[in-house]
């Protein structure tokens, strides 16, 4: 026996009715009711069955699918018969409206007029057996054909239009089953989605900041409120210090202090142990606070960002762009013009009115610097964005200011195949090319977002404080900085930039304080100098034919190197393995030359202004590196002559003997030579050393110089000719062993008007000035487990000294 489940079939005729059979604990397909008298059970029948008043009754099958005799099969049906009960007028599963001709599912070349007066119909009941047997069919084959149908038709007893038809009613049960299966579940996806967004605005609403403990809702507090409570907060965390360190220091009887806290402030050491003394951001006081975690530790914490993080960092990139847009594109009275309009700078009152959104103002103790800067750069728009949206690249094109840089998390990889609304999370350590200028950390977020065809935008913005636990000491914070791109013809774009960071200017160097503060050392200018240098550099290399004047051959030496040389300026190949070796030995240059918190210099001697700083490490499994230890040495002073002349005096081969120590007092020539864009001074030369030592003949040295209006940079490095020789036939230069050595060359930037023992010289000189930094390379020992012997630290120290001592003489600027 059946049980039969109906849905309101009394109060809605022809509403479904269906059940399971007890037998097979199979459920029935159901049937439609038709708007006819009220039905009762019949009593007499093995199966379900509907008993129908007289003249309308009819039989039912187990499976609910009701058939016509066959002399009713060419007249209007109902629909399919309700689980385990007759169709009324029909044949069908009931599921979901299918039938016999007359109802829903029915085909239209069965229909007939029905203007004839209705007939007595008679109905024919499925047995279980047939029932079963077509459900067996219908697992295996929902869609049988009309030769499938036609034997299950013989092997069952019905007519092929009554098997036609119970398919296609038991699809549509079927079907109507899965979608309500699916707007259940969809219905229960909405109810948890809706309750998790009620869950986050909730946690929203009580986000309390880490630093102050007010809301954390970016852009709520007036301005007057966030001053107010990043005061406070930096109150509180200066009496939280100072209580540690008097508990720590007073509550020991024996403590040394009994009546006062006398601090010792402890001096670096002379060792060369990376942790006995270091310069640039380490600092000098002995007070033993438990520090937090590092900028590159906060951006490489595992796990990512909390879910509450996540939808602030989403509306600080909303806010950023808005920002970035509006200062790369206005002028006054945001931007106010000075020096006749060849100067301009950030009106901080107007800045903090329209911009009070974001990061907030800025932090006591930090300084802002806000420069921008347009130009033409010879790249297209969507390379120029795949180059600084990928970490490695980015570092590639500015590696005279980017000591290091990672992605650490990627909250979004864009739309539409492209960069659009990509959003990701990284660090990056910015530098100068010298000892003595502290780097600039940054944790930030960068949104990138295409505005138009061909424009588009990219921001970088700070998002350490928003961090659970962020640094103890901010030293630095990037507010909304970046690049606005628009394509040009001929394959150029359009670039502004803007660089808006804060910092501590308190621990740059007296010598090149001039230089930061305006800023020509981490500002616009020399972004856009650099971006328009390295992409002229990166035409030549993916260039496929170059000029006969930007390649250069010597007739010097013997004739089979002269053709080898020959061939491999004319060779797209050869060259572009020599560009790329170029390449590799700048941006290892430049990693070893700055202040970066990988580095620990330690000082050797000097009267302060031209110290001479050495750092040691070790180079294993190192393919571009000989293996060994490694000392480097730097120093940076102040030189009373034009960037331009120290440039072409350093770079000209013919002087080289002047100041090259290695050079035994030899001659120099240029072998070969490749223009890297449109200044002569942007060259990769190929030079060899006459020396009067024969030993040496088979050293040549690889030079690359680089200038522009942020600065100039002359690197060189000794290599062999069989490894030449390799790389000129299109080998992979990135085995060939390198130490490189070289200048940096900056201006020397506006002069401050206090006078100290370090800058007397240069406020009594009349003629502008350079900074020059000299940093040389030396492997000490070919086995890295060695120790440093204070032999090897006097040679170079004797080294970069009397270099030094040469150029000034050369260039008569002795003091």
């Amino acid at each position: 026996m059946a049980t039969i489940f109906t849905s309101d079939a009394h109060k809605n005729p022809g509403a479904w009715t269906g059940g399971f059979d007890n037998n097979t604990n199979n459920y029935l397909p159901g049937m439609v009711m038709m708007p006819v008298p009220l039905l009762h059970p019949h009593k007499n029948t093995s199966g379900l069955c509907l008993g129908l008043p007289s003249g309308l009754e009819g039989s039912g099958s187990g499976a609910g699918g009701g058939s016509k005799l066959p002399e009713d099969e060419n007249k209007s049906g109902g629909g399919g018969g309700g689980g385990g009960g007759g169709g009324v007028g029909g044949s069908g599963s009931g599921g979901g409206g299918g039938g016999e001709p007359g109802m829903e599912g029915a085909s239209s070349e069965d229909q007939e007029p029905s203007d004839q007066p209705p007939r007595k119909r008679r109905f024919h009941r499925h047995t279980l057996r047939q029932i079963q047997e077509m459900e067996m069919v219908f697992k295996e084959c929902p869609h049988p054909d009309e030769k499938q149908r036609m034997q299950l038709s013989r092997e069952l007893g019905l007519e092929p239009r009554q098997v036609k038809f119970w398919f296609q009613n038991r699809r549509t049960q079927m079907k109507a089953h899965q979608e309500r299966a699916e707007n259940s579940m969809l219905r229960a996806e909405n109810e948890r989605l809706r309750s998790e967004n009620i869950a986050m605005r909730e946690a929203l609403k009580n986000a309390t900041c880490p630093h102050c403990g007010g809301p954390a809702t970016l852009g709520e507090m007036s301005y007057d409120e966030q001053q107010l409570r990043i005061e406070n907060a930096h109150l509180k965390d200066e009496l939280d210090r100072v209580s540690s360190l008097a508990a720590k220091y007073l509550s020991k009887p024996g403590g040394g202090a009994p009546h006062g806290l006398s601090v010792q402030t402890s001096l670096p050491g002379t060792s060369l142990d990376p942790s006995a003394a270091a310069f640039g951001p380490q600092s000098n006081s002995a007070l033993a606070v438990t520090p937090g975690p590092s900028m590159l530790e906060l951006a490489t914490r595992p796990g990512g960002l909390s879910q509450v993080e996540k939808p602030l960092v989403a509306e600080l990139a909303i806010i950023a762009m808005e920002e970035l847009l509006a200062l790369a594109q206005s002028r006054e009275p945001l931007w106010i013009l000075e020096e006749n309009g060849a100067k301009e700078s950030l009106n901080g009152e107007e800045y903090m009115q329209q911009f009070s959104r974001g990061l907030g103002p800025t932090p006591v103790g930090l300084k802002a610097e806000v420069t921008r800067d347009t130009g033409l750069v010879m790249m297209n728009g969507a390379a120029l964005v795949d180059t600084i949206m990928d970490a490695g690249r980015w570092m590639d094109m500015f590696s005279c200011i980017i000591s290091r840089a990672l992605t650490s998390e990627v909250l979004s990889t864009g739309v539409g195949g492209n960069w659009n609304n990509a959003l990701q999370l990284m660090y990056a350590e910015f530098q100068v090319l010298s000892p003595l200028v502290p780097t600039r950390e940054a944790y930030f977020l960068r949104y990138c977002k295409q505005h138009a065809e061909g424009v588009w935008a990219i921001v970088d913005v700070s998002v350490d404080g928003l961090r659970e636990n962020p640094p103890p000491q901010l030293r630095n914070r990037l507010r909304p900085s970046g690049f606005l791109i628009q394509d040009m013809p001929n394959g150029y774009s359009k670039v502004t930039i803007l660089q808006h960071m804060e910092y501590d200017d308190r621990q740059v160097n007296n010598m090149y304080r001039g230089l930061v503060s305006s800023g020509l050392a981490f500002g616009a200018k020399r972004w856009l100098a650099t971006l328009q240098r390295q992409c002229e550099r990166l035409a030549v290399l993916l260039a496929t034919n170059i000029s006969p004047r930007d390649l250069g051959v010597s007739s010097y030496g013997p004739a089979d190197q002269s053709l080898l040389f020959f061939a491999v300026i004319s060779n797209a190949t050869g060259r572009r393995s020599m560009l790329k070796l170029a390449q590799r030995m700048t941006n290892n240059f430049c990693a070893g030359v700055s202040a970066s918190t990988v580095h620990t210099w330690t000082t050797l001697s000097g009267s302060g202004e031209d110290d001479v700083r050495v750092m040691t490490r070790k180079s294993i499994d190192n393919p571009g590196e000989p293996p060994g230890i490694v000392l480097s040495a730097a120093t940076s002073l102040w030189m009373p002559v034009s960037p331009q002349r120290v440039f072409e005096f350093l770079r000209d081969d013919r002087l080289r003997s002047e100041w090259d120590i290695l050079s035994n007092g030899g001659s120099v020539q240029e072998m070969a030579h490749i223009a890297k864009g449109h200044d002569p001074g942007n060259v990769i030369s190929l030079l060899r050393v006459n020396a009067l030592n024969t030993s040496q003949s088979n050293m040549l040295i690889l030079q690359e110089s680089s200038t522009d209006e942020s600065g100039s940079l002359i690197v060189y490095a000794p290599v062999d000719i069989p490894a030449m020789n390799l790389v000129m036939q299109g080998g992979d230069p990135a085995y060939v062993a390198l130490l490189p050595s070289g200048f940096a060359i900056l201006p020397e930037g506006p002069r401050s008007i206090g006078t100290t023992p370090e800058t007397s010289s240069r406020a009594s000189s009349s003629e502008p000035g350079c900074l020059l930094t000299v940093a040389f390379q030396i492997l000490v020992s070919n086995v890295p487990t060695a120790k440093l012997n204070l032999e090897s630290v006097t040679t170079v120290n004797s080294l970069i000294s009397c270099t030094v001592q040469r150029i000034k003489t050369a260039l008569s600027c002795e003091t």
